[in-house]
């Protein structure tokens, strides 16, 4: 910004013709745009993302080789004080591990994190993460992982689901202390519209693929979660846990802001 505004001025000054001021203002531009993306030739990293919208780009490592994902982790931990990467296995996260000091793996989340120094409580208030089963602890922790990134706390209040609604109950002063409330479950993913009828916050549901054949790998959970009589329930995709934990992170970082 400041090397455009010497041009203009020296333009207006009339120490700059019209043609040299058009050549410099582009070359700027060029500079610019170049120092937003690092290219590592496979990933074109939008490193400055944060700037932008207030979190780094995230690592998917879904589908990509152990290569590729330190290759990228590296870079990222070069522009940004935390880094995280999502659906990591073990042996992929074992290789990050071992060629970034201060990687850390989350094995129930299959999540990598880094951090240049601690991780604070940076917002107030909390998030609940709401888990129906323990067989949706994987999703519930992905969502988790994400919020705490984000610099928010996380209250975690597992295996409640409506088979035995009486545990989600004795829970409920937590659940209804939060900002957000991010529900997780699968089977008939009911879970969701309870809390959505008993709480006075934003739920964001997140339907998993657990289940038996007619759930359809998390199609029943999902359709049920989209059919929701319960208001203030907004849904995300199938397991997609960091989605529904990056929206939540969002929303408690703006109350946060607001209070």
């Amino acid at each position: 910004m400041m090397q455009l505004e010497h041009v203009l001025k020296l333009l207006q000054a009339g120490d700059l013709d019209v043609e040299e001021a058009k050549r410099q203002i582009e070359e700027i531009a060029r500079t610019d745009a170049a120092g937003k993306v690092a290219d590592l030739g496979f990933a074109q990293l939008d490193i400055e993302r944060e700037k932008r919208t207030g979190f780094p780009e995230v690592i998917y490592g879904e589908g990509k080789t152990t290569e590729q994902i330190v290759a990228i982790f590296k870079r990222l931990t070069e522009h940004s004080d935390r880094v995280l990467a999502t659906r990591v296995d073990a042996d992929k996260a074992e290789a990050v591990a071992a060629a970034v000091e201060g990687a850390t793996y989350h094995a129930t989340a299959r999540a990598l994190t880094w951090f240049r120094k601690p991780i604070l409580n940076v917002h107030d208030g909390y998030v609940a993460v709401v888990c129906a089963g323990t067989s949706d602890l994987p999703v519930a922790e992905e969502a988790a992982i994400t919020i705490e990134c984000m610099g928010s706390h996380v209250e975690k209040v597992y295996d409640v689901g409506v088979a035995g609604i009486h545990r989600l109950f004795r829970r409920l002063p937590v659940i209804r202390g939060a900002n957000v409330v991010v529900v997780v479950a699968g089977m008939e993913g009911a879970l969701a519209s309870v809390v959505g009828g008993l709480v006075a916050k934003p739920v964001i549901a997140v339907p998993t693929s657990i289940g038996y054949g007619a759930s359809f790998h998390g199609v029943s959970a999902l359709l049920t979660m989209l059919n929701s009589c319960a208001t203030g329930v907004t849904v995300v995709n199938i397991d997609n846990g960091f989605g529904a934990g990056y929206s939540a992170g969002l929303i408690n970082k703006n109350m946060s802001k607001r209070s």
